[in-house]
């Protein structure tokens, strides 16, 4: 079980810095484009499709940190009224779903993946495929997170706010 927890930290970790370093990416090849455009008055054609590409990746593996952290569906009132037993329940049952979808997510991506193979986007002279292997690879790891968290036992981390409190 040490080892498995171990393997979960070790990989969202890696998934934050990787995702983090795209934004990063994308944010300077935006820039990037702007200065292009209106400071040099030449604007490159590839900072766009690659900030595009960036975003896209980091959505999605965005997407499998937040469910790492619980950011997944839940039922808050259903789950309040029910306590232990029925609770955890309530969770495998709401684990299970968002598991499956993301399954699903993940092999119509894989699919899709593999049939876009030899399109090209022009300005980036790369197979599209590559930004179409976020959908496999988010959903993938949204999945694991999902199960991950859902083994751990952990409560959600995201905080009910109560307008009364401020």
């Amino acid at each position: 079980m040490r080892l498995l927890c171990a393997f979960d930290r070790g990989l969202f970790k890696l998934v934050s810095v990787f995702a983090q370093l795209l934004l990063v990416a994308a944010a300077a090849a935006a820039f990037y484009q702007v200065i292009a455009r209106f400071v040099l008055h030449s604007p490159a054609d590839w900072s766009e499709v690659l900030t595009r590409a960036l975003l896209i990746w980091t959505v999605l593996l965005g997407v499998a940190l937040a469910f790492r952290h619980g950011a997944m569906i839940s039922v808050e009132l259903l789950r309040n009224l029910l306590g232990g037993t029925r609770r955890r329940v309530l969770e495998a049952i709401i684990g299970l779903i968002c598991a499956s979808f993301l399954g699903f997510l993940a092999w119509i991506g894989g699919n899709m993946t593999y049939r876009v193979r030899f399109q090209n986007v022009p300005s980036l002279d790369i197979s599209i495929s590559w930004i179409y292997l976020a959908i496999p690879v988010g959903a993938t790891l949204a999945a694991i997170a999902v199960l991950a968290r859902w083994c751990a036992g952990e409560e959600e981390d995201v905080p009910v706010r109560n307008d009364a409190q401020g």
